[in-house]
């Protein structure tokens, strides 16, 4: 991802979280959710970053990004482990089931297994229950573990997803 992709990646992030959320999460949230906003905290994060956060995207062909893929060290609280997260992964909704996904997921699981980091993790909404069969079907199960977040005023379960990546 450079520079010039935050407009498009905020623009995916954003009708990601409209689409993929709607009804787990209060509308007025995701109708106040705001694509220049959200492009602005890509660009900041992009120019500050060290290196440790990969930014992938996937393009349609005609030169339009259909997608985009967030992942680095696993945060334990404050401490970076030497596992991998897996971040983000959102997709623009009329892409979603042509393996754009699979595409940018199979890359990061690449990337995180070439660096030599032993597992990946991520966290996924627990009423998600399209991305919770699609990170399974990728080889990652859930481990157990719950955190919720809040949003407007509403507990949002999540659940954390593993897979091994040392073979």
């Amino acid at each position: 991802m450079t520079a010039g992709d935050c407009d498009a990646v905020a623009e995916i992030r954003v009708r990601g979280w409209q689409h993929a959320y709607r009804g787990i999460v209060p509308q007025s949230y995701l109708d106040g959710l705001d694509v220049a906003a959200d492009a602005e905290r890509h660009r900041t994060r992009l120019a500050r970053g060290d290196g440790r956060v990969v930014n992938l995207v996937a393009g349609t062909g005609g030169g339009a990004l259909a997608g985009w893929a967030a992942f680095g060290p696993y945060r334990d609280g404050d401490t970076l482990t030497e596992d991998a997260e897996l971040y983000a992964l959102y997709l623009r909704p009329e892409h979603i089931g042509h393996g754009v996904g699979r595409a940018l997921l199979t890359e990061a699981v690449r990337r995180c297994t070439s660096a030599g980091r032993p597992r990946m993790l991520l966290w996924v909404v627990k009423a998600n229950t399209r991305a919770r069969r699609f990170y399974a079907r990728a080889g990652f199960v859930a481990d157990g573990a719950e955190e919720p977040f809040e949003v407007d005023g509403v507990t949002v379960p999540e659940v954390r997803y593993v897979r091994d990546l040392r073979g």
